[in-house]
């Protein structure tokens, strides 16, 4: 394929960077709620949706270049909601589920997170335990949920639950749409390393969830999860962020005129060359999709994989140059952000499926390997 980027593209690139150049550089709660204002209106929040479902109708290397004009300067540009939730819905979601669900996302209205992780069921997701219980037009929802990104500022969830503790467990999983603030549900932060509060607890108590917010069909959640997994992993893929901290990172060796030695220079080449391949594996995931309309299981698998392995080595690298100026973790310290983001890039091997998990798909859902 070819990776340079067309006029039509180049001038798309411009637009977005112009808008991004717009924007405060505060980054405050109600910086985040300007920019979500702000890509409502111009129709940039579920850019690449259909027209029909309240999208721009933009094709998918169009979605790309926005996500890395957006990811380089660190502006969120989409959620939970529009990258996984509403491609599923569209998917799987009956005629009434995308008349109610689609628009509040698409508006910016609602906010969702995605309840999958349990204290006994993360890479091994098949083995959830919170059970949905059939209750005449209801289901009720008792366990627990972990790692539960945005949980504190959703108001709908997207629910892998167990309705069939009888048969193997793939075949006994569904998923449901829940409203976050239906009686019996409690929330708990969880405070990561980094010191952010991203993650939480989330507690089921006899939790009531009407039968028309299932999705799909009952005990064949795990297929329809395995479909919004792809979108989750092809949208973490980005290496926008990993760009960005190495080009400011080269700006503050240069600026301090500082010299690196052999090792260094090399692993520095190394994390830039890695970069700027994954960026291109990214353009070749939109041209695929482009082409046959379906996300390419393989390429979003080693994208997800690669970009978080890499900004863990990006991360690794800052710290060990910096040295002690890399510790001052306080806000507003010299290398606060280098810290910062070594301590938040732990995780980055966890979450969305871990590094043994994602090799593991590759060899036998992208390679066709026995599994062992």
């Amino acid at each position: 394929m070819d990776f340079r980027l067309s006029e039509r593209h180049q001038a798309f690139q411009k637009e977005a960077s112009d808008f991004a150049d717009s924007l405060p550089e505060q980054r405050d709660e109600e910086f985040y709620d300007t920019v979500r204002e702000e890509l409502v209106k111009r129709g940039w929040l579920a850019l690449a949706w259909p027209e029909e479902y309240g999208g721009k109708g933009a094709t998918p290397m169009e979605q790309m270049v926005f996500n890395e004009v957006m990811g380089y300067r660190r502006i969120p540009s989409g959620n939970m909601g529009t990258m996984w939730v509403g491609p599923a819905l569209m998917l799987y979601g009956t005629p009434e589920q995308k008349e109610r669900y689609l628009p509040g996302i698409t508006s910016g209205r609602d906010i969702w997170c995605t309840l999958y992780s349990e204290p006994g069921a993360g890479s091994d997701l098949a083995a959830l335990q919170t059970r949905a219980e059939r209750d005449g037009d209801d289901f009720i929802v008792n366990g627990q949920k972990i790692w539960t990104s945005g949980a504190h500022r959703s108001n709908w969830g997207w629910l892998a639950v167990r309705t069939d503790p009888n048969v193997p467990k793939h075949k006994g999983m569904s998923l449901f749409c829940l409203p976050m603030d239906a009686p019996g549900i409690s929330i708990r932060p969880l405070v990561n390393m980094a010191g952010d509060h991203e993650f939480n607890e989330v507690f089921f108590d006899n939790v009531r969830i009407p039968a028309k917010n299932l999705v799909g069909e009952e005990n064949r959640g795990w297929y329809t999860l395995a479909v919004a997994l792809d979108f989750e992993r092809s949208s973490i893929g980005s290496t926008s962020g990993a760009r960005r901290t190495l080009d400011d990172f080269i700006g503050l060796i240069k600026s301090k005129q500082a010299s690196l030695n052999e090792q260094t220079r090399a692993r520095l080449v190394d994390c830039v060359v890695a970069a700027q391949v994954l960026r291109f594996v990214g353009y070749r995931i939109a041209a695929e999709q482009e082409k046959t309309g379906i996300a390419p299981t393989l390429l979003a698998q080693m994208a997800k994989l690669s970009a978080m392995e890499l900004n863990q080595r990006v991360t690794n690298m800052t710290m060990g140059v910096l040295g002690m100026h890399s510790q001052g973790h306080r806000a507003g310290a010299p290398g606060e952000q280098y810290s910062h983001g070594f301590l938040r890039s732990v995780a980055n091997t966890i979450e969305g499926g871990t590094s043994e998990i994602q090799r593991n798909v590759i060899a036998t859902r992208g390679l066709g390997l026995p599994r062992g």
